[in-house]
């Protein structure tokens, strides 16, 4: 049990019947008078039984508390599969990867609806790599709809405040937030809801694992041994809450010199192949280090969708491809 859920079951056994309904008295040799206590005497005491009847409904307490174990994950409605792309810090193009992601897992099926949801509340990156402004239009059930592009559903906090407005926000405000994204968005019927998860492991990630079913986790890093150690850290947090962990993604795996064609491994070596051996998990695929990429997604046109052709836009769909064949088989 949590410190805090501890401190709340303490606070309510004390005034449970029979707890006392506050501090017991100090027995009489504690305040400086002479004589023996009752326990001293082997005599039971007032005091003894009253402790003794909190205690057993302080533990019943705690085991209907414990009985409850963690939130029941209630599905997306509309929703039939959701997949994670995660990253333990940020810097690594975890975003990048998550839009083009969810652009090639439609590519690949014209008749499958994917879903884009920017759950980076303080960075909020997807309206400017879709292309999309506005805000949101809401439904006769008060939902918000989703703004569209490239036959994409996005959702985003960045669509409900101010492109340069900063969130100042603490954890409760939030958890609050992601809340609505996920719950109070009209998603209408998709097959795949790719999540663009903030880094780290806090709050947003526990929180989104534990309430709704994910159908796998996609950890993104590069070669460089400062990242592994936070992607090995973000790999083994989902693990912890039961979210399996489709594979690792190698981002920025090589440079390629556009004049010369020679190519230079910046961030290291295999670093990404090295923990995945670590993590007995799959490698999904590598993505180079390409101006296109980075081009491509600041003008709001990514580059599985402009550049179809190309090496970059091919190692995406090698990955759409591999999470397909490693999700579980959709609801009917």
């Amino acid at each position: 049990m949590g410190g805090a859920a501890w401190l709340w079951a303490l606070r309510a056994a004390r005034h449970l019947p029979g707890a006392g309904g506050g501090r017991t008295p100090a027995p009489a040799a504690r305040r400086g008078r002479p004589g023996c206590t009752p326990a001293a005497c082997g005599a039971p005491s007032a005091g003894s039984a009253s402790s003794s009847s909190g205690d057993e409904a302080l533990r019943d307490k705690r085991a209907r508390i414990l009985s409850r174990g963690l939130p029941k994950q209630k599905p997306i409605e509309g929703v039939k599969q959701v997949v994670v792309v995660a990253s333990g810090k940020g810097g690594v193009g975890k975003s990048t990867t998550a839009v083009n992601i969810a652009l090639a897992l439609a590519a690949n099926d014209s008749a499958k609806e994917v879903g884009l949801l920017d759950a980076d509340i303080y960075g909020p990156s997807i309206p400017k790599m879709m292309n999309l402004k506005g805000n949101p239009e809401l439904t006769p059930k008060n939902l918000m709809r989703p703004l569209k592009n490239y036959g994409i559903a996005c959702m985003s906090m960045g669509f409900l405040i101010e492109e340069t407005a900063p969130v100042v926000w603490r954890g409760l405000m939030v958890m609050s937030a992601v809340e609505k994204l996920l719950r109070q968005v009209d998603w209408g019927q998709l097959d795949y809801l790719v999540i663009d998860m903030p880094p780290g492991t806090g709050d947003v990630q526990l929180s989104v694992s534990q309430n709704i079913p994910i159908a796998g986790a996609v950890i993104v890093s590069t070669p460089q041994d400062v990242a592994l150690l936070d992607a090995h850290k973000g790999a083994e947090m989902f693990r912890k809450v039961h979210v399996p962990v489709l594979g690792l993604v190698q981002n920025m795996s090589v440079f390629q010199c556009p004049k010369c064609k020679h190519e230079t491994h910046i961030f290291g070596t295999d670093g990404v192949k090295d923990l995945a051996k670590t993590l007995g998990l799959d490698i999904l695929g590598d993505v180079p280090l390409h101006i296109n990429i980075r081009e491509t997604c600041d003008s709001g046109q990514p580059v599985v969708i402009s550049q179809p052709q190309s090496d970059a836009a091919k190692a995406y769909h090698k990955i759409a491809m591999e999470i397909l064949r490693r999700l579980p088989v959709p609801p009917a």
